[in-house]
């Protein structure tokens, strides 16, 4: 399954190609391996995913109850203590919500949708009924990307462009 997964949407039957393919899909189950050891021993490992470019990641997360970190790390460097992407948010109680603090971590890989997935799927485990944010002028560079990414994700989103702030909004039907 993991092989035909990674090669999926391969197109060559070049040998030598898929060769290097399979090469590097190994050394990726290597480091994956290495890796898983030494997130478990400090997170929470909630999945194993493959990113935009077939690049697998681990999931893992940090969640007290008041707090919930979810992070990536990928397969392709060594564990270093840290992760390579992170959503952060809070159980907000007053209203029944989960609250994105922030998101970390590089554009345009997918590491921000396999956060989000987890997210929702924690709040649906939670019965927690909508997942709030908001959009501060610290994001208003890169604001036309955070209104796409919020409405592929099923979020409400509602920008004020004169005062530089929004809000987002998700539900679970």
């Amino acid at each position: 399954m993991l092989y035909k997964s990674a090669f999926a949407m391969e197109k060559s039957n070049d040998p030598e190609e898929l060769k290097e393919e399979i090469e590097d899909l190994e050394f990726q189950m290597f480091r994956m391996q290495e890796n898983l050891k030494e997130i478990a021993k400090k997170w929470n490992v909630i999945g194993i995913e493959q990113t935009n470019d077939d690049r697998w990641v681990i999931v893992y997360t940090l969640d007290d109850g008041k707090r919930c970190t979810i992070m990536i790390s990928d397969c392709e460097t060594p564990f270093q203590g840290t992760w390579d992407f992170s959503l952060h948010a809070t159980y907000q109680k007053k209203d029944d919500t989960i609250h994105i603090g922030d998101i970390k971590g590089p554009a345009n890989k997918g590491y921000g949708t396999i956060c989000m997935n987890y997210l929702k799927h924690i709040a649906r485990e939670q019965n927690i009924p909508a997942i709030t944010g908001d959009i501060a002028e610290r994001d208003w560079d890169h604001v036309d990307r955070l209104i796409h990414f919020y409405e592929k994700h099923d979020f409400e989103v509602e920008v004020d462009f004169n005062n530089q702030c929004g809000e987002i909004v998700w539900k679970d039907h």
